[in-house]
């Protein structure tokens, strides 16, 4: 029998890369993050993880839910969006097809469309790389990247939640589930782009609601927000619908999920969104032994 043994949502902002680049106006400035991360890979290794499962909200898929099922990921990727911030950044990590397509089938069998893909040219995405970058650098842990539909339900991405913590159950592996996204994700528009943009968040109002929603983890009030999960995601414009974070809870358990928030680094703004990394406590596990 698997077992999920550390759940968490994290960061996966390009400034996380330049917080690392000497001479960068970043410089330092994610070190609290990064750290955070990295302890999430010191963590994970010493749960003796063996496959991290990311539901990543910069894989965006127009058609549906899709999982990449590559037998290993090796690439050099540079960002699309902000070459300037990710460029070159190489991976070389093993894959976890089994599990994968155990995700698919059980997502199947609820009546929710899911396509496993082995194919040698499909990368991942940065919601993926710069996460494993951290806490997974060196390939010692299996990867499952899951992508993001923009055209979905909060129902449809609670049943592939659901699936994919009954596919862990199933399987041999000791895994780790990561929501990469934001919280609030309102950018800056391009005539305010400047160094203090990276910085400075884009709307109080979204900064407010992501304290808020801070607070609801920190006090185990999980049904709460799990209330007010629709209106949070459209009113502070939620990366990819948020649908990392509905996936995450439903693999925990939905509202009936009770453990330890665990916030590891301090709430801070990245190109106008709210960004944090936070443990969410499984199975008894409590942070640093």
């Amino acid at each position: 029998m698997g077992e999920l043994v550390l759940a968490a949502k994290v960061s996966h902002v390009p400034s996380l890369m330049l917080s690392e680049v000497a001479g960068s106006p970043l410089r330092s400035a994610r070190q609290g993050a990064v750290n955070a991360l990295r302890e999430l890979g010191r963590r994970a290794r010493e749960r003796r993880v063996s496959t991290f499962v990311v539901f990543d909200t910069h894989w965006l898929s127009n058609f549906g839910y899709h999982i990449n099922a590559n037998p290993h990921h090796r690439g050099a990727f540079t960002s699309h969006e902000a070459p300037q911030m990710i460029q070159d950044l190489r991976y070389d990590l093993p894959g976890d097809p089994a599990l994968a397509e155990a995700i698919a089938a059980e997502a199947a069998g609820a009546g929710l469309g899911v396509i496993a893909h082995r194919v040698a040219s499909l990368g991942l995405e940065y919601g993926t790389i710069v996460p494993m970058h951290y806490m997974n650098e060196d390939g010692w842990a299996k990867v499952v990247s899951v992508a993001t539909p923009l055209f979905t339900s909060l129902e449809e991405s609670r049943i592939l939640g659901e699936a994919t913590r009954r596919a862990i159950a199933r399987s041999g592996e000791r895994v780790a589930i990561l929501a990469s996204g934001s919280l609030s994700h309102r950018l800056w528009p391009n005539k305010k782009l400047g160094p203090e943009a990276w910085t400075s968040i884009a709307s109080e109002f979204n900064r407010q609601v992501d304290l808020r929603v801070l607070e609801l983890w920190q006090q185990r009030r999980y049904r709460e927000f799990i209330d007010m999960l629709p209106d949070y995601a459209v009113k502070c414009n939620g990366e990819g619908g948020m649908a990392d974070t509905i996936m995450l809870f439903a693999a925990l358990g939905w509202d009936s999920f009770d453990g330890e928030a665990e916030q590891l680094c301090d709430y801070f703004p990245s190109s106008g969104s709210g960004q944090v990394n936070v443990e969410f406590h499984v199975g008894g596990n409590k942070g640093l032994a």
